[in-house]
């Protein structure tokens, strides 16, 4: 399981229908809401 960087929820990796790449690492979210809040300003929550 993935942790989704923008509002903590678990995530399966292999169901995840939302992703986007930072850093060199693949970010997984529960929802398309939380990856348009990564993808404005990845640097704040890729740590």
């Amino acid at each position: 399981m993935a942790k989704d960087p923008v509002c903590g929820m678990n995530v399966d990796e292999k169901a995840a229908k939302f992703t986007s790449s930072s850093g060199g690492k693949t970010w997984h979210f529960c929802s398309a809401g939380c990856k348009a809040t990564f993808d404005k300003n990845p640097a704040r929550f890729a740590m």
